[in-house]
């Protein structure tokens, strides 16, 4: 394909050289936004008088053809061609002669591609955010399920306090939301327009850029048209936003590949979802969730690119900028294919109630309500907090548990014990009083719940 910029030069580059400048291969997938962005321009263009309205009718309409023949299959890309840019302009005029040559006015290829990124990742924000949401609504249907359903909590991978499952679920759904919150926010800068900023100072055309702007859908216009050209603040915010949430479906993935494992046994994944081995056919392997911790990695690389590259660059472009893209698009593409892994894996795996209770109640994580007991007697709390700690003794040396260990027992320890303890030390009574806001008991989360829902129906 000719190079449209040749002049100053012949326009004739070493064929490896053309291999390595060009970007088609995987700027392609922006071709709806750059087609869309060139028609809102002819449409500007009109408007001020720069180009005639039966010059727009023509781009438009041969715009619009593109596109239709691009998702149809009847055009193909050509992948000799330097860019997406450089691709429709050259069919465009090839379709409806030197017309196709006015599109380019008042614009260069620098706002150009800025505002294709941004209409991209404005409309793949989107479909994230619709993501994050349907994995919301399973979390919050677990838990709704589970209020009551008792399991260990755990500090330091030890188990701590009896929670219910449904308030674990919980935890997950707060990062869950949060993370929607900063795809919302980034969305925000993403959704502000550069064209009109053309190479770097502007134009001498009298352009209309908030008509442009508006006619896109965007918020407003960048100020400055060299920030405009160069500024790549939005894909970086997006990058580190997509990281903090595979942080969150990493931890998550990791929680349920132990409990999955025999050692806990928590959960069971369908079989939808698991794998065998090649040579040990007791195995049912949680590799997808170990894909979703493995690919976390993956997405902080592309944020760490893009930071490399932009650190050092002068104002304003410059092709390092070329290497924007590939990264990004990356990032999105892993985070959408592991929200839609995750949620139905997390929709249809099964929850084993009884040896979550059973690790519950091997763990002595009633210890602490033990040791209040004691305090609301009278005891001072480092005392209960000896005692209590020596009937833990006791009871592992013994085989037993706090619940079943005899009040005899107890009472060689203090006086102050009685009855009443063994309903105080109940794991169901130790989760149920964990009344204050944000805790571990039925009502607590069935707040949690609410508030979520509520949130996802704004």
């Amino acid at each position: 394909m000719a190079k449209m910029w040749a002049g100053v030069t012949a326009g004739r580059t070493d064929r490896l050289a053309d291999d390595f400048n060009s970007s088609i291969r995987f700027d392609s997938r922006m071709a709806r936004q750059d087609i869309t962005g060139s028609i809102a321009h002819a449409a500007m263009l009109a408007a001020k008088g720069i180009i005639s309205e039966a010059d727009c009718d023509a781009l438009t309409e041969g715009l619009t053809g593109i596109l239709e023949d691009l998702e149809s299959g009847k055009l193909l890309i050509d992948e000799s061609a330097e860019d997406i840019h450089m691709f429709v302009e050259q069919v465009l005029t090839e379709r409806i002669g030197d017309t196709g040559k006015k599109l380019h006015t008042a614009r260069s290829r620098n706002d150009q591609v800025a505002l294709d990124l941004r209409m991209y990742l404005r409309d793949e924000s989107d479909e994230i955010a619709a993501l994050i949401r349907g994995f919301l609504h399973v979390l919050t249907d677990l838990a709704e399920k589970h209020t009551e359903t008792i399991m260990p909590g755990y500090t330091h991978l030890q188990r701590a306090q009896p929670v219910s499952f449904g308030h674990y679920m919980m935890a997950y759904a707060m990062m869950l939301l949060r993370d929607l919150d900063r795809l919302k926010d980034c969305r925000k800068r993403i959704n502000i327009s550069p064209i009109g900023c053309c190479a770097l100072a502007g134009t001498t055309y009298d352009t209309d850029r908030y008509l442009e702007a508006e006619k896109l859908g965007f918020d407003g216009i960048c100020l400055n048209s060299m920030d405009g050209v160069s500024d790549r603040d939005f894909a970086l915010e997006l990058l580190s936003a997509l990281s903090i949430l595979m942080m969150h479906l990493s931890r998550l993935s990791e929680e349920l590949i132990l409990w999955a494992s025999w050692e806990f046994r928590f959960i069971s994944f369908s079989d939808a979802y698991t794998t065998g081995s090649s040579i040990m056919p007791q195995k049912r392997n949680a590799d997808m969730a170990e894909l979703v911790r493995g690919k976390t990695g993956r997405v902080y690389g592309d944020l760490m690119g893009l930071l490399t590259t932009l650190k050092g660059l002068p104002l304003a472009y410059n092709k390092d900028m070329q290497e924007d893209k590939e990264g990004v698009f990356d990032a999105c593409d892993t985070v959408k294919m592991c929200l839609k892994i995750m949620t139905p894996m997390l929709a249809t795996m099964t929850v084993n109630r009884e040896n979550m209770l059973r690790a519950a109640q091997g763990g002595f994580i009633n210890a602490t309500d033990l040791a209040d007991w004691l305090v609301k007697k009278g005891m001072p709390f480092r005392n209960a907090y000896k005692i209590s700690g020596q009937l833990v003794r006791t009871c592992m040396e013994s085989g037993q548990v706090l619940e079943t260990l005899p009040l005899e027992t107890y009472r060689t320890y203090s006086e102050l014990f009685d009855e009443s303890l063994y309903e105080a030390i109940d794991l169901k009574t130790c989760m149920e009083k964990r009344i204050s806001e944000g805790g571990t008991s039925a009502a607590s989360v069935e707040k949690q719940i609410a508030f979520v829902r509520k949130e996802l129906n704004q």
